[in-house]
């Protein structure tokens, strides 16, 4: 019997655990895509990068739509942040395939364990520093005056300044560069830095960044597959299996989402990351 079936029905499994992971938690369980792919079927992070981008990607574009179905993507904000990331997504592929798989693989650890610090802290109600900040001593008025992107409370649109420009497109850079480097979609930066950035209701936030992300990771499959380097007997299985699992996913998010979830979450990439540095480790040795 040939070892395709067997690998094919793996991918998909594996990545059915992402899609499941998306639709319950958010745009950050995207990020465990690549270290289920090293360990279930034994990829380096090189390897895996692509075809966790290319899932990342169908998700995000299937939540995208629904969200500029319900109107509330920005998509002037998400296009400019786009543009940055789609621009930086090929370096980082390019220093990607320049690094050794061990450091490249600590650095995708030590990125997926501050992911989940911060999802456990959001999760069990920790305001971010910068919330603090922003909300000691001052009404939401002054808060609200503080970012550098403003909603236009007559037309509901943000006022576009050279302030508000500059830091989207910076964190659309570092999102796109970390996409391409490392295999991940970039919401864990682009949600934060909107967070920070300005002042949109956190359901705009969520639909704007996965618009972002469905565009900047298809740049990075798009790249990946002109240079050659993307494995589509795993990728489009597990693809699949990804955007299925995301579609029943949503059909329970409501009953089975929550903060527990949230945090059950965080403690498993936790546990992952550390994973990967024993991994690492033991090679090392």
């Amino acid at each position: 019997m040939s070892a395709l079936p067997l690998v094919t029905l793996t991918s998909t499994a594996l990545g059915a655990c992402v899609g499941a992971t998306l639709a319950l938690t958010g745009a950050g369980g995207a990020i465990i895509a690549v270290p289920l792919l090293m360990f279930g079927l034994r990829l380096s992070v090189i390897e895996a990068a692509p075809i966790g981008l290319l899932a990342v990607a169908s998700s995000a574009l299937l939540g995208a739509v629904l969200g500029l179905r319900a109107g509330i993507v920005r998509y002037r904000a998400a296009g400019l942040i786009a543009v940055a990331g789609m621009l930086m997504t090929p370096a980082g592929l390019w220093v990607a395939r320049r690094v050794p798989n061990t450091p490249l693989t600590v650095l995708f650890a030590a990125v997926l364990a501050y992911v989940a610090v911060q999802m456990y802290r959001r999760a069990a109600g920790v305001p971010a520093p910068a919330a603090v900040a922003s909300g000691s001593g001052s009404s939401s008025g002054s808060a609200s005056m503080s970012v550098p992107c403003r909603l236009d409370a007559t037309c509901g649109r943000l006022i576009w300044t050279l302030p508000c420009a500059r830091v989207l497109t910076m964190w659309g850079a570092a999102a796109g560069f970390l996409s391409g480097l490392l295999g991940v979609g970039g919401g864990f930066v682009i949600v934060p830095a909107l967070r920070r950035s300005t002042d949109l209701p956190m359901q705009s936030i969520v639909a704007s960044s996965l618009g972002v992300i469905a565009l900047v990771s298809m740049t990075g499959v798009m790249s990946a597959a002109w240079q050659g380097h993307m494995d589509w007997p795993v990728a489009l299985p597990f693809a699949a299996g990804a955007v299925g699992a995301m579609l029943i996913g949503r059909a329970f998010a409501k009953r089975l989402s929550g903060p527990k979830l949230q945090q059950g979450f965080a403690v498993i990439a936790g546990a992952i990351a550390v994973g990967l540095i024993v991994k690492v480790a033991l090679i090392v040795v």
